[in-house]
């Protein structure tokens, strides 16, 4: 491995020291993903090669949705008045939209109801005046963290498109781990923090891949590089 093109990220390492001991992360750089692209293939066509017994495979939660046709261009969403009106009062964070733009709020009240956006943002605004954050995204769970809007480091045509958290990402974890043979990971990571959203084996401990991705070796922006192969060092 050490002697292949898989370099890390600007400003990124390879290697990181963790309470579970060091591992390598190599960045895999693959074509921009589109919808119906097949995963297997990508396994086949960018990451098989550099497979050696015992890796991971860390696969960024955005391609699993693109893949899955749960990337929408904005024009095509139509916030309703409530998506509008809830947006506003959502943190914008400098990696992320989340949930602050009428799109992505739009693309939440259908995928995870009406009734649980409300209590989410009536709990939100209970507690801010306290200087509670992060109340609104704790309620509506993985499915609403991981929808994200268009931003300006991302990669055309994603940068004009909103996009839902990926469908049954454990059934997808399972499935690339069969074909690959390795465990697989689903992971949504920025530069603020990391959720794991699907993992190929329960046996899989999440703060240990929490701490492996600790300065998300994938990047944020244009890389190009949604796929990792983790190695434990000997």
């Amino acid at each position: 491995m050490e002697n292949i093109a898989l370099q890390p990220n600007e400003g990124k390492q390879i290697k990181i020291e963790t309470s579970f001991g060091e591992f390598m992360r190599y960045p895999v750089k693959t074509h921009v993903v589109v919808s119906g692209d097949d995963l297997n293939k990508i396994m086949d066509d960018y990451v098989m090669e550099y497979i050696e017994e015992g890796d991971m495979i860390f696969i960024s939660e955005k391609i699993i949705a693109i893949s899955q046709g749960r990337a929408f261009d904005i024009d095509d969403i139509h916030p309703s008045k409530l998506a509008n009106f809830l947006c506003k009062f959502v943190y914008k964070s400098p990696y992320g939209i989340g949930l602050g733009s009428p799109w992505t709020m739009e693309l939440a009240i259908r995928e995870i109801g009406v009734p649980k956006i409300m209590f989410a943002a009536f709990c939100s605004a209970v507690t801010k005046p306290f200087g509670v954050r992060g109340v609104f995204y704790k309620i509506v769970g993985d499915k609403g963290r991981a929808i994200d809007g268009p931003c300006s480091y991302t990669l055309p045509p994603y940068n004009h498109c909103a996009k839902l958290a990926p469908k049954e990402p454990d059934k997808v974890a399972a499935q690339l781990s069969k074909h690959t043979g390795c465990k697989v990971v689903i992971i949504d990571s920025n530069d603020i923090g990391r959720e794991i959203l699907g993992v190929s084996d329960k046996s899989i401990s999440i703060d240990m891949c929490k701490e492996i991705f600790a300065d998300n070796p994938l990047g944020q922006a244009s890389q190009q590089t949604p796929i990792a192969i983790v190695r434990k060092v000997k």
